[in-house]
């Protein structure tokens, strides 16, 4: 009964995507939220996040909730969330187990709640794989053009996702865009593991990419390398 439970939920989630691997749904929201907390209470974070994590998937509306450490400086978290429309997402962000999550969380920070609403800009099929535990490597990446050169900037990415789906070691390339902000992207990308990640970064593609985008850029390539938390 269990395993029928969980293939009805996963079925349920694929609905929202596509066969040929881009989100179908033209209103699906999603929202990303960088948390800091203190050196020390990396495992308090984590409990409170489980535990967020949990209600969240239950939520009217929820397609996926991931939460993510950094693999270099564990007390720094990501979550990472797709709704079917926007109005499923604000009602989730304003629930109380999201104000209790808001409440825990604060006396434990070392930085301001970072939560940002985004749209999918080409969001992919989700693999199931990249959830595994293990050595696969997670990328969160904040990608800032100026604003002249937003459009050009993003036709500069969007030139690369079809490449870096193929790759063999590819488990999730997605590319969000702020929604207050649009010339602020997000990639949220999943490897097969580390040396999975360092080809991808040495291929044509992602070199062009980088080449071609540095000069529009208004900040730094922002790359987090993460772990899905359990």
């Amino acid at each position: 009964m269990k395993a029928l439970l969980q293939a009805v939920l996963l079925a349920t989630a694929l609905l929202g995507f596509t066969s040929g691997g881009v989100f179908a749904q033209s209103d699906a929201a999603f929202h990303v939220t960088y948390i800091e907390v203190l050196p020390g209470l990396s495992g308090k974070a984590l409990g409170i996040l489980r535990q967020a994590r949990a209600a969240s998937r239950k939520a009217d509306g929820n397609v996926r909730f991931d939460v993510f450490q950094r693999r270099d400086r564990i007390h720094h978290f990501a979550m990472i969330e797709a709704w079917k429309d926007a109005p499923a997402r604000d009602a989730n962000l304003a629930s109380a187990h999201s104000k209790t999550l808001r409440e825990a969380l604060q006396p434990l920070l070392a930085a301001g709640y970072d939560e940002r609403p985004h749209t999918g800009l080409d969001v992919g099929q989700p693999n199931a794989a990249a959830g595994a535990k293990g050595t696969t490597v997670f990328t969160v990446t904040h990608v800032d053009f100026i604003p002249p050169k937003k459009d050009d900037g993003i036709a500069a990415l969007k030139a690369t996702v079809d490449s870096s789906r193929l790759e063999s070691g590819n488990l999730r390339y997605d590319i969000l865009q702020q929604a207050s902000r649009p010339n602020h992207l997000t990639l949220v990308e999943a490897w097969r593991d580390m040396r999975a990640l360092e080809a991808h970064e040495a291929t044509a593609h992602t070199v062009k990419f980088r080449d071609i985008s540095t000069p529009m850029s208004g900040a730094l390539f922002d790359q987090r390398l993460y772990r899905a938390v359990d």
